[in-house]
């Protein structure tokens, strides 16, 4: 009995929306980087790319637990001497929410070209609106 592998043809990749108000950022990052890598399709394929693409709205209104808001920090180096900057949750919060979920997401992904490839598949909006309406996205509740 051979081991059946998927052809790159044979995929299909549909458009979820999920709306993150109100969500515990921890357990929405796990459920979208899951539906990313395509892990609840039964034709999944570690080394191929057969998930889906996820739209995140309200990215704003998500939820943490404990004290992550003003405990949980951000690190960037600029490159220079003396150049690592850091940055809490509550201040990525105000200037940047999406990126607050698309690094919680990142981080659960492969570090490999596959992981680079997957990410590209995920569209992150602070607010309600988003430009994806032509793609027919159905809503995911999570």
């Amino acid at each position: 009995m051979k081991t059946y592998s998927p052809k790159a043809s044979e995929l299909t990749h549909k458009w979820y929306l999920v709306d993150a108000k109100d969500k515990v950022l921890g357990r929405l990052a796990t459920e979208i980087a899951s539906r990313l890598r395509g892990k609840h399709k039964a034709e999944f394929a570690p080394h191929m790319d057969n998930g889906d693409f996820i739209i995140v709205i309200n990215a704003d209104q998500i939820k943490v637990t404990g004290q992550k808001s003003t405990q949980k920090v951000y690190y960037r180096y600029t490159g220079k001497v003396g150049g690592l900057r850091e940055t809490t949750l509550a201040e990525m919060m105000k200037k940047k929410p999406q990126d607050v979920i698309t690094k919680a997401v990142r981080g659960m992904l492969p570090k490999s070209a596959l992981g680079y490839q997957l990410i590209t598949k995920l569209k992150v909006y602070p607010g309600a609106e988003h430009p994806h309406q032509a793609q027919q996205p159905e809503v995911l509740d999570i």
